[in-house]
């Protein structure tokens, strides 16, 4: 497929299908925690999907491949970023079932139906007010600092969006999880599994997993650590068939 490439870009193996992503690195390049929270979720068949804060669309690609949902829509509210992920989905071919949508996380109910979604996504900028050093509203700092939108935000959005007993899930920092349950409870998203990420066995955690249901009952399972690094340096198992299976 004739998909135009910028010299500035560089086309990443995504080791699914065959699919590959385009990314500036100038701009934000996916991380592991996108890798990691695609994994994580659970899509069933036939179930539409949407991913907030898509940036690269690296999300939604993954999904597709991974899962049977039906389609797959991802929100972003940098334009270049838009446009360079529908470059990623023409140039897998995926037209038909991945849609990258310019839009913000505050005005969903001005893009789309309430509960029009199954299964919402997403992996929002880490850093509130307090954390951090911001050089201005760069694509790096809109990606990883609270700046456009907030924890607030990103839940009231899902919130929103997710059928009655839809699922939630999301990828965050452990320092954040007080307000990340809090927040949920406010919007009738009740906290179903956690999962603390570690880059190695005796280190503290570095992302936290997080599924929540909406609507539903109380009760929260604490899973197994997820380890990303062997005491050699390399990727554990479990790491390598999230990339690779």
């Amino acid at each position: 497929m004739n998909v135009n490439i910028n010299d500035w870009e560089r086309v990443d193996d995504l080791h699914r299908n065959g699919y590959v992503i385009i990314q500036d690195p100038k701009r934000f390049c996916f991380g592991i925690d996108a890798v990691i929270l695609s994994g994580f979720a659970e899509v069933k068949k036939g179930e539409k999907v949407m991913d907030l804060c898509t940036g690269t669309g690296i999300i939604p690609i993954l999904l597709e491949a991974k899962t049977e949902g039906s389609h797959f829509t991802g929100l972003e509210i940098q334009e270049e970023s838009v446009e360079m992920a529908k470059r990623s989905v023409r140039l897998n071919g995926l037209e038909d079932k991945v849609t990258i949508d310019f839009g913000d996380v505050k005005n969903t109910e001005a893009l789309y139906r309430a509960s029009s979604f199954d299964v919402v996504t997403v992996n929002p900028p880490y850093m509130n007010e307090g954390g951090g050093l911001k050089n201005g509203y760069s694509p790096k700092t809109i990606a990883r600092h609270e700046v456009l939108c907030s924890l607030e935000d990103v839940v009231d959005a899902a919130a929103r969006l997710l059928v009655p007993q839809g699922r939630l899930y999301m990828v965050h920092r452990p320092h954040r999880l007080t307000d990340i349950m809090v927040t949920l409870r406010n919007h009738r998203l009740e906290p179903k599994r956690l999962r603390f990420v570690h880059s190695y066995a005796d280190r503290e955690p570095v992302m936290v997993l997080v599924e929540a249901v909406s609507n539903g009952k109380p009760m929260v399972k604490v899973m197994p650590p997820l380890i990303i690094y062997k005491e050699d340096g390399e990727y554990t198992g479990e790491i390598m068939k999230i990339y690779y299976e």
